[in-house]
């Protein structure tokens, strides 16, 4: 039973038409205490339609509401507070979880439509450091979402493959660096060079001259400039690939900067067939005022290509091959404006999909307060993070329970998903300073705190084994159940929540207070008693681990069933 839609009726019929049913649900709330009913109907804004004081409206509202699907109505105040018929309400939740099970909260709202993903995105020749994290795990758990919204995700790591840093690379590498060094240790000392390229161009500005010559000589095919560039990015792609396996990432394509470089020329025929192209100072540019933005530099006054012309590039091929429902870039928030220019830009193109574009930001990961950076040789390696934390885990897992049999393989799924659902519980816009200890707590709002609470559900049903646990006539009184199940109920909502709003940390704020209440249940009641509500109790506990790993998973953690 869908309580929102019955109290909804109810007030509607008791209104008798004052309030359509869309502006009834807008205004109900969720009490923050159970005893305070399960949700309420506030009057305030009725009270200058109605002339009334909102403690009279809630009064005459209560003498006229067919109470029959509730266990009771109060008025308190303004308020109108409805409390569920808790036995009903328990067994209709549960036996719709445990009817679903994974399926639990799908819904087909996007139709199967087209979404791609640009997200994660290093740059070839530098390491994944802990600035790519957020990225990639914010824009992996938008595609489940979106996957269990009834989008079809296409996650494309847009690999940062071509661009002036190359000519940079390239100009660092025939000043100092060799082939042997590269071969034996590719991404460090590449670094190296590009880290001693940008301390020396500032008293030798005229390194910056060179290298702006070198990627010309690679956007016009030089063998040589080809050569190194091709050894940098096969070297570079194996040590991503190693990251993402940790991670648990998987990529629908790889098509990086370079894969369009072939494409730029019709974007440029095409903004000078629709007299969008404007010389300013040498250079060619979009003029955007009428979208109160700054011009758009498409070609240098050397005639090289920008982020922005090969962007156009990418979403046009975008745009053709996937026609998308929407266009997603999950890139930091640093780059707001750009792509509100981007968007212009397609706009005045005539591009289908540019509405569709959506910019998905992110605030910055901090270490110690400091940002991280590889121009100026501040960098965390992400491998070796991820290593430390299954490290950690792996030692805390050993003090807690020397016994399992898998240690190692948990150790990875707790220290892997700790900093996954460390950085996703956070809204996304916020800036995150990275404390890895504080993520790998067994307490608190962490990621093992939440796959904890799985294990504990799994190691209960384990205990029960022989008790039948059926997917109907799921009858539960307890009271101490209540917040619990109202979790469970709100699971499909908060699905939808997720991906309205292009935010993971929805997803792993309800983990948390679905495995709260699950744990003061737990706490609270002796759940494997042997009386007649011990197969509800169980159904309880399965639904509880069913959505907690289905949560997890949105998240792209893993969810093991020991600890």
């Amino acid at each position: 039973m869908d309580y929102k839609q019955t109290v909804t009726a109810a007030l509607a019929q008791a209104l008798d038409g004052q309030l359509t049913a869309d502006e009834i649900s807008a205004k109900l709330e969720w009490p923050k205490t159970s005893d305070k009913g399960d949700m309420a109907f506030p009057t305030f804004t009725l009270a200058k339609v109605l002339h009334r004081a909102p403690q009279q409206i809630a009064q005459d509202l209560a003498d006229k509401l067919d109470t029959t699907d509730f266990e009771k109505v109060e008025v308190v105040g303004p308020y109108l507070n409805f409390f569920f018929d808790k036995g009903a309400y328990s067994e209709a939740t549960l036996d719709t979880v445990l009817t679903a099970g994974a399926s639990y909260g799908k819904n087909e709202d996007g139709n199967g439509g087209n979404v791609p993903i640009d997200m994660s995105s290093p740059n070839i020749a530098k390491p994944m450091s802990m600035g790519h994290l957020r990225s990639t795990v914010i824009g992996n758990s938008i595609a489940e979402i979106l996957t269990k919204n009834g989008y079809h995700p296409i996650k494309d790591n847009h690999l940062g493959d071509w661009g002036t840093q190359f000519g940079k690379l390239i100009t660092a590498y025939k000043l100092w660096g060799n082939e042997a060094d590269v071969k034996a240790d590719p991404i460090n000392k590449l670094v190296e060079y590009y880290v001693r390229f940008h301390k020396e161009d500032v008293d030798k500005p005229e390194l910056d001259d060179v290298a702006r010559e070198w990627f010309k000589k690679l956007e016009d095919g030089d063998e040589e400039a080809h050569r190194l560039w091709k050894w940098f990015r096969e070297a570079s792609l194996q040590e991503f690939n190693d990251v993402y396996e940790e991670l648990g990432v998987k990529f629908d394509t790889y098509n990086g900067e370079a894969f369009y470089n072939d494409k730029l020329e019709e974007v440029v025929q095409i903004l000078k067939d629709k007299h969008l192209l404007v010389e300013s100072q040498g250079a060619q540019v979009v003029d955007l005022s009428k979208y109160d933005l700054n011009p758009a530099l498409i070609l240098k006054s050397d005639g090289a290509s920008l982020y922005i012309t090969r962007d156009i590039a990418t979403a046009l091929y975008r745009d053709r091959t996937y026609a998308p429902a929407k266009n997603l870039y999950v890139v930091g928030s640093e780059q707001t404006y750009y792509f509100k220019q981007l968007k212009a830009v397609l706009k005045e193109m005539g591009v289908k999909s540019a509405d569709n574009l959506q910019h998905v930001p992110f605030g910055l990961i901090t270490v110690d307060g400091k940002k991280l950076s590889t121009r100026s040789g501040r960098i965390i390696l992400l491998a070796k993070v991820l290593e430390e934390s299954v490290k950690l885990a792996g030692e805390q897992i050993n003090e807690k329970n020397p016994e399992l049999a898998n240690k190692q393989e948990v150790a990875k799924q707790v220290g892997v998903g700790a900093i996954v659902f460390g950085d996703l519980k956070n809204e996304r816009t916020n800036n995150i300073d990275f404390v890895l200890a504080d993520q790998l707590k067994f307490e608190g709002e962490t990621g093992p705190y939440v796959q904890y609470s799985h294990a504990r559900a799994e190691s209960i049903l384990r205990k029960a084994s022989n008790v039948d646990v059926q997917a109907a006539g799921n009858h539960i009184t307890d009271p101490e159940a209540w917040d619990t199940i109202k979790a469970l109920a709100d699971f499909p909502a908060m699905v939808k929540m997720a991906c309205k709003e292009l935010e993971p940390s929805v997803i792993a704020k309800y983990a948390i207070r679905l495995a709260k209440t699950f744990n003061k249940y737990y706490a609270h009641s002796k759940i494997l008693t042997e009386d007649a509500e011990l197969p509800a109790r169980l159904a309880l506990v399965k639904a509880v681990s069913t959505v907690l790993k289905e949560s997890l998973r949105l998240l792209g953690v893993q969810a093991p069933d020991e600890m």
